[in-house]
């Protein structure tokens, strides 16, 4: 059987991604396919299942296949590129960088650099598919031929836990929670949701909440912004929880009366069909993929008027009739995707990446010299960063040559 590895930069704990990487290492070794998980970094209860990406080379061959999924650009894509074996790209999206300025630098650069080394792999891989129908349809737009769907299926196990006791007592009253779940970072728009809250608490309903589900890490600036904010608008009792174990994440879908979202930017968007898959209904802009996740269940909004959005919240929490009819949408909806033939579908996906014509992958001769001189000075970066520090200028002395070029420039 074929050897079909999966790379990836980071395999996180509990995320999206990482569910998808361990249930395609489960479909490729039920059938019959050697097949291990390289990574960067791991999160350290995942840390026993992955290899680290620097065994590549010497591990991967051409008769080989490698699942790239490719979210940000890292040093193990661009080891995956050189390697001789065929590609199999997984898309996640990368956000655009413009969300991040003024916010954090370090990932404006990352975002930038990203997307620009996605470009690169149009002509590498034999088979690029996003994970969402928005995905693959940005790849088409990059050049990437040919393109598939290979549909996130979410694992809801973790939500099947005993509710938090304490959130539960603290939570579970007579006001009315709007939830939102997901990273606090620009595209996710916290702001739009604290202006929609605010509007729909002044006019419709002063004892509500809104609770906000997510770390704030690395984007400690963003998030004493959204607190200004609200402090500014005088909107009260809206809690920013941090990050949370599955029991706590439970109980806030478990005492949740709508999830609302104003995300501008996802590549699929997990929470959403969490909220399906618990029962609460859900009000969502109707951005990138959010539709397509959606597939017909929720309600999807288009128009950021924080007074219009408030309106059609208080139309469903007013009228029993309307939440129910929204919870039977997302039921079904939900029932459509998990119906969703993910192994069929990875595995059609892999029979064409292996049947296609292969493609060779231009490198640099001393390709694997740099390889090996940059991981030398990332360690000397870490461990002496006093040697990047900039060394002084020094002044040329008056009449001598470098002051002649430096007058001619």
């Amino acid at each position: 059987m074929t050897r079909i590895h999966q790379v990836v930069a980071t395999l996180s704990y509990g995320d999206a991604i990482g569910h998808e990487v361990l249930g395609i290492q489960r479909v490729l070794r039920a059938h019959g396919h050697q097949s291990d998980i390289f990574v960067e970094t791991a999160h350290p209860r995942l840390e026993h299942l992955t290899r680290s990406y620097r065994e590549m080379p010497g591990q991967i061959g051409p008769d080989d296949l490698v699942i790239h999924h490719f979210s940000i650009g890292s040093k193990a894509s661009r080891v995956a590129y050189a390697l001789p074996a065929r590609m199999m790209l997984v898309y996640h999206n990368i956000t655009p960088p413009e969300y991040f300025v003024g916010v954090n630098t370090e990932l404006i650069q990352s975002c930038f650099l990203g997307r620009r080394e996605l470009t690169a792999y149009a002509a590498r891989c034999e088979l690029a598919v996003g994970d969402s129908e928005f995905n693959r349809r940005e790849l088409e737009d990059l050049g990437f031929s040919p393109t598939g769907v290979l549909p996130v299926v979410p694992d809801f196990s973790h939500l099947d836990s005993e509710p938090d006791p304490f959130l539960a007592r603290q939570f579970d009253d007579d006001w009315t929670n709007l939830l939102f779940v997901g990273r606090v970072i620009p595209n996710k728009r916290f702001d739009d949701l604290i202006r929609i809250f605010y509007a729909y608490r002044r006019i419709y309903d002063r004892r509500s909440r809104l609770l906000l589900v997510g770390s704030s890490t690395g984007f400690e600036n963003y998030r004493v912004q959204l607190e200004h904010l609200a402090a500014e608008l005088d909107a009260p009792d809206v809690y920013f929880t941090g990050h949370i174990t599955n029991e706590q994440l439970a109980a806030f879908y478990d005492v949740a009366d709508v999830f609302l979202s104003a995300s501008e930017h996802e590549g699929f968007c997990v929470p959403l069909v969490e909220a399906f898959y618990t029962g609460v209904p859900v009000v969502a802009y109707a951005a990138a993929a959010v539709p397509w996740t959606m597939h017909g269940g929720g309600v999807l909004y288009h128009s950021k008027d924080p007074m219009a959005v408030a309106a059609l919240i208080d139309s469903l929490v007013a009228d029993p009739h309307a939440m129910d009819a929204v919870v039977r949408s997302q039921d079904a909806a939900l029932d459509r995707l998990l119906t969703e033939d993910f192994s069929g579908t990875l595995m059609s996906h892999v029979s064409a990446a292996l049947a296609a014509p292969r493609r060779t992958c231009d490198v640099a001769f001393d390709f694997w010299q740099q390889v090996d001189t940059y991981e030398r000075l990332k360690a000397l970066k870490q461990l002496r960063p006093a040697l990047y520090e900039a060394l002084p200028v020094q002044v040329p002395e008056p009449g001598t040559a470098a002051d002649k070029t430096s007058d001619d420039r």
